[in-house]
């Protein structure tokens, strides 16, 4: 949510931000805001005008009557006993007012930064940079449902049977590999100097709509039936949500945590959930990185936080690259935003295993979450960033890794987590 005071100044600036995220629908909002707000304080005028007025008669008409002048009191009363019922009808109507005006506000897309593309959607995103040699061995990389199978750990039928499709069980050295990994990055994170955190794994609704949308809200979360609860898809949201409504003093930021869960999505849309393998499934498990600093620092922890992830992928010898995410695909909330792509050899082609946003005030306006400085009080800037999103990472990690003979090396960063081990080897 922006700044009502950029859409009543700079209201040309908010329009053509919705032109280039391709929102045209929304337009008609910012004029409707600006014309609710003008009644709004006119309203709170009026209500403060009578207000005033109630207090100063009130206070004359004690005087009138230690003086004895008791009919020009009751008359002054008479007067001001009409005030209550139009200072209440003020107040009704501002609170309205307010709600309608939240209500368009909370749509109205963040301003972006001037150096995010313009395009419609995802196919015009643009890649920054790669990181790492995308080598294409000379055998045929296996499907990575196969190479779990040949290393006896997957098992999709039966989770199928337990809880449908888009769930899965991982067994053995694969199920080990998988906790490693998530292990490691944990410890990559700390080393870093970010504090470790499990956060809870359901949040209420005004946390939900104070760090997203509400169309990725619908999109994604799972609601806990006949509770204001929702699972979380991605611990962002509630560590985020654990700051609502504080003021945190300019000297303890940057705020810099780490945090583990599980994550859990509905997946809803063209994509649809794969019946074989572990692209896009309903429950993972997740390393997030979460900045709050001062809005100046905002795009340096930027930088930071993206080169930490292709840092982490590296080490495991995943070749990456970044991808900038242009307009029409960037959420609503964020001001900019680069994904971190994992090379695929079977598919010789790159895809997302991780993102890395800013977004400003937006989420710290929802949230009421501010900075005590010595000029007052601000809201400050959040940021949010994926370390190691797994299995996604584990598909990278399993192509990458992978022998002509199905066995896996395992690189060194890895063995401490995996009981010294330097290879996953297959099962009869």
């Amino acid at each position: 949510m922006i700044d009502i005071k950029i859409v009543r100044e700079k209201p040309d600036v908010v329009k053509e931000n919705i032109k280039k995220k391709f929102q045209n629908e929304k337009l008609p909002l910012v004029d409707e805001v600006i014309t609710l707000d003008k009644e709004m304080r006119e309203v709170k005028v009026r209500g403060d005008e009578l207000r005033a007025s109630r207090n100063e008669k009130s206070a004359l008409i004690g005087k009138l009557m230690r003086e004895g002048k008791k009919d020009e009191a009751m008359k002054i009363r008479d007067e001001v006993s009409g005030y209550g019922d139009e200072i209440d009808a003020l107040s009704k109507r501002e609170e309205e007012l307010n709600e309608e005006i939240k209500k368009r506000m909370m749509v109205i897309p963040n301003i972006m930064d001037p150096s995010v593309p313009i395009g419609e959607d995802d196919s015009k995103n643009v890649e920054n940079e790669r990181f790492g040699e995308p080598m294409v061995p000379s055998f045929e990389v296996p499907y990575h449902a196969d190479i779990c199978a040949r290393l006896g750990g997957l098992d999709k039928e039966s989770a199928g049977r337990t809880s449908g499709n888009g769930f899965y069980y991982l067994i053995g050295d694969v199920a080990r590999l998988h906790s490693a990994m998530l292990s490691y990055a944990r410890d990559f994170m700390i080393d870093k100097g970010f504090t470790y955190v499990i956060p809870p794994f359901m949040i209420r609704s005004d946390v939900v709509n104070g760090v997203m949308s509400f169309a990725e809200m619908e999109d994604m979360m799972y609601k806990i039936e006949g509770e204001d609860l929702y699972l979380i898809g991605t611990s962002e949201h509630s560590m985020i949500g654990r700051f609502k409504g504080q003021l945190i003093k300019e000297e303890e930021l940057p705020i810099t945590l780490t945090s583990y869960s599980p994550c859990f999505r509905k997946e809803v849309g063209a994509h649809g959930i794969e019946e074989r393998g572990l692209y896009r499934v309903h429950q993972f498990e997740k390393e997030e990185m979460i900045v709050l600093c001062k809005p100046e620092e905002g795009m340096d922890w930027y930088n930071k936080m993206w080169k930490y992830t292709v840092e982490f992928f590296r080490s495991l010898d995943i070749p990456v690259r970044t991808l900038e995410c242009c307009s029409g695909d960037l959420a609503d909330l964020k001001v900019k935003s680069c994904d971190v792509e994992a090379w695929s050899p079977r598919q010789k082609k790159y895809f997302e295993v991780g993102s890395c946003s800013i977004l400003g005030d937006a989420q710290a306006r929802r949230l009421g979450i501010r900075m005590k400085t010595k000029n007052g009080n601000e809201y400050l800037t959040t940021l949010n960033n994926t370390v190691l999103a797994t299995p996604r990472g584990l598909i990278a990690f399993l192509e990458n890794n992978v022998n002509e003979d199905g066995s896996v090396n395992i690189p060194e960063v890895l063995r401490p987590y995996m009981g010294g081990k330097e290879k996953l080897v297959t099962k009869n």
